[in-house]
């Protein structure tokens, strides 16, 4: 860590201060951000050299290329070490969480889709200008070999682990045959190969993209497929279509493409994607027992349950085995479950209310949550300006807030609010109620209530329904 503090203290002429682990999904190199009193960086250690020699190889060039990729600001001798730009911490996953949670994605997360689409097809051809694909690991280009060695690890990461009795020799044939079918069109582009939503990361409202040093040359099909049938993106095939649109609107400015052909062929390689990534969750999953893997599983599922509908009549033997394992009732069980839990959305209730009235009735039969008396804050109903005033009122906010009382009561219940919420989050409960009582219900109470709603919808995506109760407000 010694040789990071020092490369720091170099590039931003201000002290390390602090260091934070970032935690991969799959990657086995270690993430650090360190911190200085201004800036930050982002810290690399990988143990495997040739991996990261692509990745820093690729990144001087696009760099160069003017490419949206971290600036690479410093590599140890060894090339064990290096230092990034500092992205921060929102991926695109992140940014469309609402749409891949509902199904129904808002116009600015359809717009950074667009967005980022089209900036794949830069990486693809500006980024293959001038690049020595021999730097790539670890193969130069998207061949044979590549298409066998992912459906293998299909084979034996997934395949054989769910439990589905298959003859090997007719499956091989299979295989060869879609090989063929997937190395008919060639583009001399870069095919980044986990094009895929977590690794965009969202910066100043522009994309961004990392871990692409298993890219190689290869088709464009290939990074398409990535991006839209990612497995917990949960894009329609409305959704899909429109962003193919954009995508090969785009690739027009570089080559001419015929359509149809285009779709013709994007289908063979969303059959080819889901397997290859059916494989590397049973591997990090089944094997290496890493918790979003197996989470995946279902949706990855689902994904191939709906593909097979397609007509894949070029592996009829693999057609039959893939509708066979999708049908394992194991799965079912799986996709069931990922439904149900999907229904149980926390709804956390936030009450305003006056405790001359009493106190707020708890509709789901779970015993009220929280109730908190406010009536020990100083009371702005008890001057004549406020009284025809209510909490949600600027003149009483600035009361409230001048001496901090309420500030202070409330980070309490905010760190109350937090561990409870992520509790019942885990354990799948749909119902939490939090009531803030004062005397009249009308000021102290109504501050409150509106104010926690407003911090749990800044840091959770659940339902909230506000209810300033003698006011007669409802917000959900």
């Amino acid at each position: 860590m010694e040789q990071f503090r020092s490369a720091f203290e170099a590039i931003t002429n201000e002290k390390l201060v602090a260091e934070e682990q970032i935690i991969g999904s799959g990657s086995n190199r270690q993430y650090i951000r360190l911190k200085g009193e201004t800036r930050s960086l982002i810290g690399v250690i990988g143990e495997s050299v040739q991996e990261n020699s692509a990745f820093i190889e690729l990144t001087k060039h696009f760099y160069n290329q003017g490419l949206p990729v971290p600036g690479l600001l410093y590599v140890s001798s060894d090339k064990t070490h290096y230092l990034l730009q500092d992205l921060d911490d929102l991926s695109l996953f992140d940014y469309i969480k609402q749409g891949r949670e509902t199904g129904k994605f808002s116009i600015s997360e359809y717009e950074m889709l667009a967005k980022t689409i089209r900036k794949l097809v830069e990486i693809q051809f500006i980024g293959a200008q001038g690049l020595d694909f021999s730097v790539c690991y670890p193969q130069p280009e998207f061949d044979r070999r590549t298409v066998l060695w992912d459906l293998n690890y299909f084979k034996y990461c997934f395949l054989k682990p769910s439990g589905v009795d298959f003859l090997e020799t007719k499956l091989e044939d299979d295989f060869e045959a879609m090989a063929s079918v997937l190395l008919q069109c060639k583009t001399d582009t870069f095919l980044y190969r986990d094009f895929q939503s977590r690794n965009v990361m969202i910066d100043n409202n522009e994309p961004y993209f990392i871990d692409y040093q298993g890219g190689r040359k290869g088709p464009i099909f290939y990074d398409v497929t990535s991006f839209l049938w990612q497995a917990k993106a949960n894009f329609s095939d409305e959704l899909r279509n429109k962003l193919i649109n954009v995508y090969l609107d785009e690739v027009k400015k570089y080559i001419e493409i015929d359509e149809h052909n285009f779709r013709e062929q994007l289908k063979h390689f969303v059959l080819f994607r889901t397997l290859q990534v059916l494989g590397a969750y049973g591997f990090r999953g089944f094997f290496e027992r890493k918790a979003h893997f197996i989470e995946s599983v279902p949706f990855a599922i689902q994904n191939l349950k709906k593909l097979l509908k397609e007509d894949f009549s070029e592996y009829p033997y693999l057609y039959n085995v893939l509708r066979e394992m999708c049908g394992l009732e194991k799965f079912q069980r799986e996709i069931a479950g990922q439904a149900r839990n999907d229904s149980k959305t926390l709804q956390v209730i936030i009450c305003s209310f006056s405790y001359k009235k009493g106190i707020p009735v708890d509709d789901s039969g779970n015993g009220g949550g929280y109730v908190f008396d406010c009536r020990a804050i100083h009371n702005p109903g008890k001057y004549e300006a406020y009284k025809k005033l209510t909490g949600l009122d600027k003149p009483v906010i600035d009361f409230l807030e001048k001496d901090g009382e309420i500030i202070s009561f409330l980070e309490h219940i905010y760190t109350l609010a937090d561990a409870h919420i992520q509790r019942y989050i885990e354990r799948g409960f749909t119902n939490l109620m939090f009531s803030f009582g004062c005397t009249g219900g009308q000021h102290r109470s109504v501050y409150s209530a509106q104010h926690l709603a407003e911090y749990i919808a800044k840091r959770y995506d659940i339902k909230i329904k506000l209810i300033h109760r003698e006011q007669g407000i409802i917000c959900e």
